[in-house]
């Protein structure tokens, strides 16, 4: 500890904080430090041993403790508390806070070294209040919601202020999702807990200073550690809320446009997947289920019976498919809809300064928005979807929450417009959620939502990136949004594919977008009317390339249902920047062309029209191999990959197992009675291991309740010996199978193979062989193959 306390001090030197900041005396609490000041009381409190919060209450204001985000209850006796002479300090196993007490500084540290410190702390302007903090020269930043700026954001001033950005392409500096958080290449993150409106500067005047700044509220952050990106967002997703495990049929194909205009749309359109044989989970209609017309509607939230005369039909004929339907919904109810009178008289609008319904123009009509933070609003909300629920619906859309249009007069029971802004949208998925626990328990709630904030994922949200640009600079920036959202918690985060906005028609851009898709959280082609987004609809040649796609993302079912178990469990996202492996390496730091699809895969999406070829980066701890043709990469390497009109570049990682099944017309036949598990022998790694996650895809938090089951698989070479072990684990509630195991063994070729030490036949297909496996339930099985 004296080497740490020497290095703070001596870095101290380099800064000064607050002039008039005074230290005057301190305290211990349960969990961490009261620390009075000349202007104020700081509240440092640990959460676990890589979190601690801390709070700056000035002279005359009271501590607010409610926070949007956090649900993480803090734990007990992991702190120290140290006085010396200059400091005080707190530490855990993981992180240290030291207060400087003159000139009064407060820093944060992990190991033996300073990561961050306050620089002026808390500060009183005359329209804002800001924190602001020293950085590095040298880390990249990364966070602060969704937007497309590149992946390292240092050097912007990035608004807080959800709000859509209709058509964009390769830059949005502002957009849907307004996160106040920012992690760093020194693997923290500061997260800064206050919905309400303001900026969040990273470093835009080149002085290495991070600022947040707001109108009012909490001044609260957590600085969270990790001791790589995996942890770091395990802890961050700890502190905020996990994911809920999606209910399996969500991984599968959706068919989606703006919009169905009628029952028959929508019956003769699910027909043609069916006579074309093209796999499909679910329908989403948009406006036009309760208008006839864009404009006027709003806020009906029923059907328009003209156009949809038998709904409760048409959902429960659907449901015999195993085809969900799902709804768009809104949160502004216009004076021109049928529910205005009863939104008035229920008291269930925000409202003005005298206590009446806030009317105001925007491009829908003359509307009210429904206060979602007053008990009666989001009561009346939740009967209107529980009524939709019990007629069949299987899934809720949530367009416009940023919200669309919310001026800043309108006062809502939760505070002004603007002090809850950022937190309509969570709040929104929050009512349903909470809705769906108390009247369907026993559902897996899928909520579609344009906007949200810091822990919406704990919701079960999924997000998507708005209303892209049809184009091929808006298929650009989606890696991008995509990665950066699932660091921020967010893992779901996906595209309307084959892009929304415009009247653009590229096939060759829809197919590439569909390709980029199949390694996406979320699969849902969605369009503006001028072109169809859904394969059917296309010409024969596109329609065979897009039914490969779609098929190709069944085949891998098994591997993409385990992904979204590990970020249920971890917070992991299913799309990963190549950074996570490589955090040292600084010429990937900004990379976001080519991703981790899961552990296992290395996709780079074709984002340009008629290249022939594209630059991979093949990570350096193992081989890869492209999952198309077998060719191997080396481990290291920076290669120029030909690019196939039949799909992206995409690579398997040396060593990995990737399990398949055979295509099914939709989620509802999915079985693990028969499928393929691939292995991908790789000399340069002689030990591996995978797993396969399952449960009947429906049953909420089915793991704790045991109600799964888990495959795993370990690989062992040596001495011209390749030993592959497939053993389970059964939860206490779960009724396993046999099961029929086609081991496909790439890249190498076998003189004998034995099943528990009995010789077994098997096939080669050149530099492939594949082996039957009876596994049967409970039982381990020892593959050994002699090379």
């Amino acid at each position: 500890m004296k080497k740490l306390f020497f290095l703070l001090f001596i870095t101290s030197l380099s800064f000064a904080q607050n002039a008039n900041r005074k230290f005057e005396s301190f305290k211990k609490t349960n969990n961490g430090l009261e620390i009075s000041t000349s202007d104020g009381v700081y509240l440092i409190k640990s959460y676990s041993d890589k979190i601690v919060e801390t709070s700056f209450i000035p002279k005359g204001e009271t501590f607010n403790p409610n926070s949007q985000a956090v649900v993480l209850v803090p734990k007990t006796g992991i702190s120290k508390i140290i006085e010396t002479p200059s400091f005080i300090h707190l530490y855990t196993k993981g992180i240290l806070v030291s207060v400087q007490k003159s000139p009064f500084q407060i820093y944060y540290g992990k190991g033996n070294q300073m990561f961050l410190s306050e620089k002026n702390g808390y500060t009183k302007k005359e329209n804002a209040e800001t924190l602001d903090f020293n950085l590095d020269n040298s880390e990249m930043l990364y966070g602060g919601g969704a937007r497309a700026l590149g992946m390292n954001r240092r050097g912007n001033r990035l608004q807080l202020y959800n709000r859509a950005h209709y058509g964009y392409e390769t830059n949005a500096d502002l957009m849907n999702f307004c996160i106040p958080m920012v992690l760093s290449s020194k693997m923290y993150a500061v997260h800064f807990d206050n919905s309400a409106i303001g900026y969040l500067d990273l470093d835009s005047k080149k002085d290495n200073t991070l600022t947040y700044e707001t109108i009012s509220g909490r001044k609260t952050y957590q600085v969270i550690v990790g001791d790589s990106w995996t942890d770091l967002i395990s802890n961050y997703t700890e502190l905020t809320g996990k994911q809920p495990l999606p209910a399996r049929w969500t991984l599968g194909n959706f068919s989606s446009r703006f919009g169905y205009h009628s029952q028959e749309e929508v019956e003769k359109t699910i027909k043609k997947f069916e006579e074309d044989k093209i796999p499909v989970d679910a329908i989403i209609l948009d406006l036009y289920w309760f208008g006839k017309t864009i404009q006027g509607t709003m806020g009906n939230l029923d059907w328009d019976k003209d156009k949809f005369p038998n709904p409760e039909k048409m959902i429960a004929d659907l449901n015999a498919k195993n085809i969900k339907t799902v709804l768009i919904t809104e949160p502004f109810v216009l004076t021109t809809s049928n529910k205005w009178k009863e939104a008035v008289d229920k008291k269930v609008l925000a409202t003005d300064k005298a206590g009446n319904p806030f009317k105001y123009d925007f491009y829908f009509g003359n509307t009210g928005i429904i206060d979602i933070f007053k008990p009666e609003g989001k009561d009346w909300f939740w009967n209107i979807y529980k009524n939709l629920i019990h007629q069949g619906v299987g899934g809720l859309w949530g367009d416009l929450g940023e919200p669309e249009a919310f001026p800043s007069e309108a006062i809502t029971a939760g505070g002004k417009a603007d002090e809850v802004h950022n937190v309509y949208g969570h709040n929104w998925a929050k009512l349903i959620a909470d809705g769906y626990k108390k009247d369907f328990p026993n559902v897996r709630p899928f909520i579609l939502m344009r906007a949200g904030y810091s822990g919406s994922q704990r919701f079960g949200m999924t997000p998507w990136s708005g209303d892209v640009s049809r184009s091929w600079g808006g298929l650009q920036s989606q890696t991008e949004i995509a990665l950066q959202m699932g660091m921020q918690g967010m893992a779901y985060m996906h595209s309307d594919l084959g892009g929304f906005a415009g009247d653009y028609f590229d096939n060759e851009l829809y197919i590439r977008w569909l390709q980029y898709g199949v390694f996406n959280p979320i699969f849902r082609p969605h369009a503006s009317e001028e072109v169809a987004a859904e394969p059917v609809y296309k010409d024969i040649v596109t329609k065979a390339k897009a039914k490969k796609q779609i098929e190709l993302r069944y085949q891998l079912m098994p591997y993409n249902y385990t992904l979204a178990f590990e970020n249920n469990q971890k917070g992991t996202p299913l799309m990963r920047p190549l950074f996570f492996e490589e955090p040292d390496n600084k010429n990937i730091s900004a990379v976001c062309e080519t991703y981790f699809w899961g552990n296992n895969f290395l996709v780079t999406p074709i984002t340009k029209p008629g290249i022939s070829s594209v630059s991979v980066y093949f990570p350096k701890n193992n081989n890869w191999f492209d999952f198309y043709s077998d060719q191997k990469q080396l481990a290291g390497t920076n290669e120029n990959i030909a690019v196939s009109e039949d799909h992206i570049p995409v690579f398997v990682r040396g060593g990995s197992f990737i399990p398949m099944i055979k295509t099914i017309q939709n989620t509802s036949k999915y079985s693990l009675a028969n499928f393929d598990l691939h292995y991908y022998f790789d000399e340069k790694t002689t030990k591996s291991s995978g797993n396969l996650y399952n449960d009947n895809g429906s049953t909420p938090n089915a793991f704790e309740k045991g109600e799964f089951e888990i495959l795993n698989f370990n690989a062992n070479s040596n001495n011209g010996v390749l030993i592959i072990k497939l053993n389970s684990e059964i939860g206490k509630n779960f009724q396993s199978l046999d099961k029929n195991v086609n081991l496909i063994l790439h890249n190498i070729n076998a003189k004998s193979v034995t099943i528990n030490g009995k010789n077994t036949a098997f096939k080669t297909n050149s530099n492939t062989i594949e082996i039957p496996v009876s596994w049967e339930n409970g039982t381990a099985k020892e593959i050994k193959i002699q090379l």
